[in-house]
C-alpha cells in the first residue's frame, strides 16, 4: 500500500503562483532587468506580485529571480507592502524561462494543486482575470489561459532572410478563430509538472507545452490591461493606465 496520498481534487486544492522574473528584458533597452524597471515609482515585479496576491484564492507566490539576484529580489519584496494573508518565496532561476518555471514548481509545497504562471512583465492584470483562470481549473480544466480576440488582420509570412526585406505572404488565417494569449495561465499542478518533465525545445508559453502533451487547453476572457510591457511605448501606456487607476481608485 502506497504511503503517498493522492492530490486533492482541483476544487479543494490550494492555489500558488509562479512568477518567472529572471529575464533581462533587452527590448526595453539597457539598464535593470525588465521586472525591476519602475512603473509609477514601483518596480513592475511588485505590481505583478500584488496583482496575483489580490486574488483571495492565491495563498503563495513564488518569485523566480535572476540566478545571481535572489537576495536583491527578496529585499525588494521585504520593502514593499504585500498582503499578509499571502506567503511569498524567492528562488534563483535558470538560464531560460522554461528552466525558471520548473525551478519555481519544485519550490511548491505538496498541498498546492493549482498553479498559475504569470509574466512579471504583465504588471496590471486585473484580479477578475486571475479569478477567472483559477475558477476554470477548479471546474476541471487542466489548463486555462486568458485571451483576447484580435483587432488586426493577421498574415502568415515567409520570414525575411535579413531585417527590413519584404516578406512574402503565405496565408491569411481566419481572424475570428485567433486569440492573443495573456497570463496568468492556470494549470492542474500534476499536468504542468508532467509537461516540464517531458517537453523540451523552444516554447513560447506553458500552455503550449501542455498542448504538446495532447491535453486540452481552454481560453477564458482576458483583459486589455493585462498587456505585456516589452517595449518603451508599452511602458508609457502602463504609466497612463496606472495613473488612471490611481485617480479613480485612490491608490
Amino acid at each position: 500500500m502506497s504511503d503517498v496520498s493522492p492530490p486533492p481534487p482541483a476544487e479543494a486544492a490550494r492555489t500558488a503562483v509562479v512568477i518567472p522574473a529572471a529575464g533581462r528584458g533587452v527590448r526595453l533597452g539597457p539598464g535593470a532587468p525588465k521586472a525591476l524597471r519602475t512603473l509609477g515609482g514601483v518596480p513592475m515585479l511588485i505590481h505583478a506580485v500584488r496583482a496575483m496576491a489580490a486574488s483571495r484564492a492565491v495563498s503563495l507566490v513564488v518569485v523566480v529571480a535572476p540566478p545571481d539576484g535572489a537576495a536583491e529580489v527578496k529585499s525588494l519584496l521585504d520593502t514593499h507592502a504585500l498582503p499578509e494573508r499571502t506567503d511569498f518565496v524567492v528562488v534563483p532561476g535558470g538560464e531560460t524561462r522554461q528552466e525558471s518555471v520548473r525551478l519555481g514548481l519544485e519550490a511548491l509545497p505538496p498541498e498546492y494543486g493549482i498553479v498559475l504562471v504569470h509574466d512579471a512583465a504583465r504588471p496590471l492584470v486585473p484580479v477578475d482575470t486571475v479569478d477567472t483562470v483559477i475558477e476554470a481549473v477548479r471546474e476541471g480544466a487542466v489548463a486555462a489561459v486568458p485571451a483576447l480576440p484580435l483587432a488586426d488582420t493577421v498574415k502568415e509570412v515567409e520570414p525575411a532572410a535579413a531585417p527590413g526585406e519584404p516578406e512574402p505572404v503565405l496565408a491569411t488565417p481566419e481572424r475570428a478563430r485567433l486569440r492573443a494569449v495573456q497570463t496568468p495561465q492556470g494549470f492542474a499542478r500534476a499536468t504542468l509538472v508532467r509537461a516540464h518533465e517531458q517537453i523540451t525545445g523552444a516554447v513560447t508559453d506553458d500552455a503550449g507545452m501542455v498542448e504538446q502533451l495532447g491535453e486540452p487547453v481552454v481560453a477564458v476572457a482576458g483583459h486589455e490591461e493585462a498587456f505585456k510591457v516589452t517595449r518603451p511605448l508599452d511602458l508609457v501606456l502602463a504609466e497612463a493606465v496606472l495613473a488612471r487607476r490611481r485617480l479613480n481608485d485612490g491608490f
